[in-house]
């Protein structure tokens, strides 16, 4: 008998084997179990491979088990708890509810009071950016999922390389993947300036478990955080995209000291460098503006899933609005029934995703969920003016999140993200302006369009849908 004839037979051994493990030993919610079974049963090669690189766990769960812990313990040295009840006279119902979510998590977020501006460009994100690492007198850390070798990153990384050249620490945490592209010769220049380069996960875990954070820290006293990543891309210098829209926070004040704990427990996981009990990255701060915010982060190494838990009792706690802004619109069961229980309750359900997206799949599986709440009377729109790529929601003009996570399964839990809630009404007025601003740059997609659809972009839909959790 020919060897080669026994190949297929094996491939169908090795499919049955995974399948097993799969079901019994993975442990995965049940959603991306049925994905994955499609896969391996319709294309048992290819599925085989895709699931050897994105779909198996069992080092992901050692590894994060033991960040988990370190975070924890961490956690019981660093964070006083703030202690709601004495705040009772600044926030009303809504608000505490919302807050008591993350006071509850294994990392409690303090709430802090800040001097807050809000971006919605990065042409002046980088502005301000720029002269405010310019003039860091002690430290710069910085964490960024991309960074580019092009004109506007080589710009940020000269400053940082000068900056260290002075004697200011400066510290840079990418990821791997998202910085794919950034050349060993410029990551060898930053090093050789002074500057302090690692990179988030460098194994097999660089490809599901993203380090998706965009959090900086100059001096422990200004903090940028949100959407907005280092590339010309993002000041509008896009041939496929054009104009970019997207959301960024910088933060002066209190929470300035939960970004920098957040970073150095990064830090900490992917340099070995334990830097939690130096106080001299924990100043107290001379600011005390009027937006009060917690700093919510979540990822793999998480009990629970932090930042989605925030989100939906935003949902859930909305009485007139849900303003929504998403690259990727491709919510769990819990977070769509949210949506439609809010929308047909009477709340004003508001969602915007892009026009085009930058995955066809998740343009497909986008149109998939607009679908299901449009029947419920939610009023959903693509962004016509370039690229929508913020990620922020809203209820009823007083509550704000703006940071780095996606409507979407991947940010809920498979990347590590953070987020800035805000409970300023003033800010949250001022975002939903903003929101208003870009419906004038947007199309509505009405329920007879949707109906109308064609049988390709059905199919597509279908498909995407079914791949959604695993997106």
């Amino acid at each position: 008998m020919n060897f080669l004839s026994f190949i297929p037979t094996g491939i169908i051994i090795l499919n049955i084997i995974f399948i097993i493990l799969l079901i019994f030993f993975e442990r995965k919610d049940p959603t991306a179990t049925w994905a994955w079974l499609l896969i391996l049963t319709l294309i048992p090669v290819l599925g085989f491979i895709l699931y050897l690189f994105f779909g198996l766990t069992p080092k992901k769960r050692k590894v994060f088990q033991r960040k988990q812990q370190a975070d924890t313990l961490n956690n019981k040295v660093q964070y006083v708890n703030f202690y709601l009840d004495q705040q009772k006279p600044f926030f009303d119902h809504l608000e505490q509810s919302i807050m008591r979510i993350a006071f509850k998590n294994e990392l409690p977020s303090e709430m802090g009071y800040n001097k807050l501006k809000i971006y919605s460009n990065g042409k002046d994100k980088f502005k301000d950016l720029f002269h405010d690492l310019k003039n860091a007198k002690k430290f710069i850390h910085a964490n960024y999922y991309i960074i580019n070798d092009d004109q506007l990153g080589n710009k940020f990384m000269r400053i940082l390389a000068k900056k260290a050249e002075e004697g200011v620490e400066v510290r840079l945490l990418y990821d791997k993947m998202g910085c794919r592209d950034l050349s060993r010769y410029t990551l060898f220049n930053l090093e050789d300036s002074g500057v302090e380069v690692v990179s988030f996960a460098p194994f097999v875990l660089d490809i599901n478990y993203r380090n998706h954070r965009k959090n900086l820290i100059i001096d422990g006293e200004i903090g940028y955080l949100g959407g907005i990543n280092i590339g010309d891309e993002y000041l509008g210098f896009s041939d496929r995209f054009g104009e970019w829209r997207d959301t960024h926070l910088k933060i002066i004040g209190e929470s300035v000291k939960s970004q920098q704990y957040r970073f150095l427990l990064d830090w900490k996981f992917a340099s070995g460098k334990d830097l939690l009990e130096e106080e001299k990255f924990f100043p107290e701060s001379k600011v005390k503006g009027d937006s009060a915010i917690q700093i919510v982060s979540s990822g793999p190494d998480s009990r629970e899933a932090e930042i989605k838990a925030m989100f939906l009792k935003m949902i859930y706690e909305a009485e007139k609005t849900i303003y929504i802004q998403t690259p990727y619109f491709i919510p769990d069961q819990s977070m769509l029934e949210a949506l439609i229980i809010a929308s047909r309750s009477g709340v004003d359900v508001k969602i915007m995703i892009p026009d085009r997206g930058d995955h066809p799949f998740v343009y497909a599986a986008n149109n998939s969920f607009v679908g299901q709440l449009l029947d419920a009377g939610a009023r959903c729109y693509r962004y016509t003016k370039g690229f929508l790529h913020s990620k922020t929601i809203c209820i009823d003009s007083r509550v704000l999140s703006i940071g780095t996570t996606n409507m979407d399964v991947r940010s809920f839990k498979l990347n590590f993200e953070i987020n800035a809630f805000v409970y300023d009404k003033e800010k949250a007025k001022y975002h939903d302006n903003l929101f208003k601003e870009d419906l004038e740059f947007s199309n509505e997609i009405t329920k007879e369009e949707f109906e109308n659809r064609g049988w390709t972009m059905k199919l597509r839909e279908s498909v995407s849908r079914l791949l959604s959790p695993i997106l």
